[in-house]
């Protein structure tokens, strides 16, 4: 697959995912409630996840209608993590997606709620009463609260905000941010290949790049927050150094962590390789996009 086609299918998964996104996303909750949630997902961000989701699905011959499910759902995830993520009592960010932060565009409490709303939407999205079998209704919803959860993104992140102003070694720095970040991004080729007829190996060979490529992301996202402007960024640079939180750049040094992101690319790639899967270019790409990205 040449970088022509890649662009093509990029554009035209989007574009589906966002009118997907903007018809599930509600105009009409209550005292302002939907205004935020919309603020918060709409219209922003590199929709990684979501890009995963459908890949992985189409790499395992899937039902695109669940994906596309599955795809708004992760992406809702996301997008609530970081709306508490910014707030005044975890990281009190101003920026977000080269804009104001919802607390700061909405106030604290509606910005609480629009997370907590958005949680709730992704595993209603999952479970519509009809387009999904029950059975893939139920993996999709387990794949995503256990990635979400206190085993995953959520315990990272307490981790995270525990590990301020201590040194970290490379092993615990990694099991922090293999939760945080990595397993988000793993559950998203998986809840992709959950909806096809994926093998035993092809599922296992699609978890273990989903692994890498979780990690390899946290690596260039530590590297970049130390290189890059906050305008670039679309959120405030130096943010990690300047709260004295422990990153790859700090643990490792700058030239280690990039030649670790390009191994992780390596091993994803390779993993790909072994899937026994033939439409896998996608993902492959995606791969690379995560390592080269700039912002």
């Amino acid at each position: 697959m040449n970088a022509q086609d890649f662009e093509r299918w990029t554009q035209a998964s989007l574009n589906a995912f966002e009118a997907a996104l903007d018809e599930l996303v509600p105009t009409g909750a209550p005292a302002g409630l939907g205004e935020a949630m919309r603020y918060a997902v709409l219209g922003g961000g590199k929709r990684l996840r979501p890009l995963l989701v459908l890949a992985s699905c189409a790499a395992v011959g899937g039902d695109s209608f669940a994906a596309m499910r599955a795809a708004c759902a992760v992406e809702l995830i996301h997008a609530y993590s970081l709306v508490h993520d910014d707030m005044p009592c975890m990281d009190n960010d101003v920026m977000r997606r080269g804009k104001p932060t919802t607390h700061v565009a909405f106030g604290e409490a509606q910005a609480m709620l629009a997370g907590d709303a958005m949680q709730a939407l992704a595993f209603e999205v999952l479970t519509p009463d009809a387009g999904i079998p029950p059975v893939l209704q139920a993996r999709l919803c387990a794949l995503l609260a256990r990635s979400a959860g206190h085993d995953g993104m959520a315990g990272g992140q307490a981790i995270d905000l525990a590990s301020i102003g201590k040194q970290l070694d490379e092993t615990t720095l990694r099991d922090m941010h293999r939760r945080k970040t990595g397993v988000l991004l793993q559950a998203s080729v998986m809840m992709g290949a959950a909806c096809g007829p994926a093998s035993t190996a092809a599922t296992q060979a699609l978890s273990d790049y989903g692994a890498a490529l979780g990690l390899a992301f946290q690596v260039v996202d530590d590297i970049l927050d130390v290189t890059q402007d906050s305008e670039i960024l679309g959120k405030t640079a130096g943010k990690d150094q300047d709260a004295n939180k422990p990153t790859y750049v700090s643990v490792l040094g700058i030239h280690a962590a990039r030649t670790l992101a390009q191994t992780l690319r390596a091993e994803a790639k390779a993993a790909l390789a072994a899937s026994g899967l033939t439409d896998v270019g996608h993902l492959s790409l995606l791969a690379d996009s995560v390592v080269e990205r700039d912002n």
